[in-house]
C-alpha cells in the first residue's frame, strides 16, 4: 500500500492530537530552521504537519519517521504548533496499517521481541538481571525503598552494562536501600510508543504499573532520560504516580548531603552533552553539571549546542531502531563538536546517546581522540 488518502481517518487522528494548534501555524519554518535534520539533509516538518492537517501525507513515505522527537520545534514554535504529537498521529496510523519505508523495517522484528521479552534486543526475559551478578545487588522487597529500574539496554547491552554495575556500585557505596526487579520488569515502553505502535506500549505500561504494584514499588531510579520521562509523564494517563529519580538528581543529593564522597581528583578535560529527554522534556540540566563540578582538578567545558539549545544524538523517537544513513548521523557533528572543543571525554546520561556517540567514534576513526562515558562511570572511578 503505498498510499492512504483517507481524508477523515488522517484528519481525525490529528484532531485528536492537537489539530487545533496545527490550523494556527504560522508556516513561519521556524521549526525546519532549527530541525537538525536540515544539518545533514533537507526535512520539512512544517510541510509534514501541514500537509497532515488535510489529510494528504504519503503513510508510506520515509519522512515521517525521520523526527527524533528531540523537542527543540515545539519548545520554540511561536504558536504552540504540537508537531510531536502530530508527527506520532500519523506514525500511529501507518503502524496501523503495517506499512514502514525500509529503513523502519526493522520495527516489526522490534515488536515481536518486546511482545514476547519484554525488551527490544531480541535477547532473553531470564536474562534481564545478569548484569548483575557478583555485585551483592538484592532483589526488590516491600521493605526497600528504591527500585533501581536500569532499562532494557543497560540490562542486557555488553558496553552499557559497565553503566548498569558503576551505578550499582554508586548506590552501594552511598548505603542507599534499593533493589531491582530483573525478569519480572519490562521495556518502559516509550520508543515503541514514539515508533507508532500505540497497542504494544500500553500493553508494557500496564504489566510493568502491575509488577509495581504487587511488589509495593514507590520510588524509582532510572539510568534512562527516556524511562525518566515515560514514567512521570506518560504512566500517568494510567492513575498511578511513582516518585521517579534519574540516577544524576539522586548523585548529586547524594553528594550535597555527605553521603558520597569524591575522594580522588581527575585531571582531565570534560564536556558534556545534555539529552534530549534530560534536558528539553524534563528540564535537568544543572544537576549533572553540578555533579562534574564537584569532581577535583576536573575541567568542565562546554559543546557549541547546549542546554536548550542541545543537538540530539538522533536516537529518540524509535530511530534507535531504525536505519540511518552515514554521513546523516547527527552523533556524527557531535562527536566531532567534542573534539574540538579539546575535550578528553564526552560525557552524558543517557543510553542512546552513549550508543550513538560510540558507533560514531568507530565510523570517524576517533577512538584514540576522544572517550565516550556516562556520569556514573566518572563517578564510580572516583569514589
Amino acid at each position: 500500500m503505498e498510499n492512504i488518502s483517507d481524508y477523515e481517518e488522517i484528519a481525525e487522528m490529528i484532531r485528536q492530537n492537537g489539530g487545533d494548534a496545527v490550523r494556527q501555524c504560522f508556516q513561519c519554518g521556524l521549526c525546519d530552521a532549527l530541525c537538525p535534520w536540515n544539518r545533514v539533509r533537507a526535512f520539512s516538518m512544517r510541510r509534514l504537519v501541514r500537509e497532515a492537517a488535510f489529510g494528504l501525507t504519503d503513510i508510506g513515505s520515509e519522512e515521517i519517521w525521520l523526527c527524533t522527537t528531540c523537542g527543540i520545534c515545539p519548545a520554540e514554535c511561536p504558536r504552540d504548533v504540537r508537531q510531536i504529537e502530530s508527527g506520532l498521529a500519523l506514525r500511529r496510523l501507518a503502524s496501523e496499517y503495517g506499512v514502514y519505508p525500509e529503513t523502519a523495517r526493522s520495527l516489526k522484528g522490534i515488536s515481536a521481541s518486546l511482545t514476547a521479552e519484554g525488551n527490544p534486543l531480541n535477547e532473553k526475559r531470564s536474562d534481564r538481571e545478569i548484569w548483575a551478578e557478583a555485585l551483592s545487588v538484592k532483589p526488590f522487597t516491600e521493605d526497600t525503598e528504591y527500585l533501581y529500574f536500569p532499562g532494557c539496554y543497560l540490562s542486557y547491552d555488553p558496553r552499557l552494562k559497565r553503566v548498569a554495575r558503576a551505578t550499582a556500585n554508586i548506590l552501594k557505596k552511598a548505603g542507599v536501600n534499593y533493589g531491582i526487579l530483573g525478569q519480572k520488569e519490562s521495556c518502559c515502553g516509550e520508543s515503541i510508543r514514539k515508533s507508532g505502535d500505540e497497542a504494544l506500549f500500553k500493553k508494557l505500561a500496564r504489566e510493568n504499573i502491575k509488577t509495581f504494584i504487587e511488589n509495593g514499588v514507590k520510588r524509582i531510579i532510572v539510568s534512562s532520560p527516556h524511562c525518566y520521562h515515560t514514567f512521570k509523564n506518560e504512566y500517568p494517563e494510567f492513575m498511578v504516580n511513582f516518585e521517579i529519580i534519574h540516577i544524576t538528581q539522586l548523585i548529586y543529593r547524594l553528594i550535597q548531603e555527605g553521603k558520597l564522597e569524591i575522594k580522588k581528583g581527575y585531571n582531565k578535560r570534560i564536556t558534556y552533552h545534555d539529552p534530549c529527554y534530560l534536558g528539553r522534556h524534563n528540564n535537568i540540566y544543572d544537576e549533572p553539571r553540578e555533579i562534574l563540578k564537584k569532581v577535583p582538578a576536573l575541567d568542565l567545558t562546554e559543546l557549541p549546542d547546549s542546554h536548550e539549545k542541545s543537538l540530539c544524538c538522533g536516537g529518540g523517537g524509535g530511530r534507535i531502531w531504525m536505519e540511518t544513513k552515514k554521513g546523516e548521523r547527527f552523533s556524527d557533528i557531535r562527536v566531532k563538536d567534542a573534539i574540538d572543543t579539546g575535550a578528553e571525554i564526552l560525557a552524558t546520561a543517557c543510553p542512546y546517546c552513549i550508543t550513538n556517540f560510540e558507533d560514531s567514534r568507530l565510523t570517524l576513526n576517533a577512538e584514540d581522540k576522544i572517550r565516550v562515558m556516562d556520569i556514573t562511570e566518572i563517578i564510580n572511578e572516583l569514589i
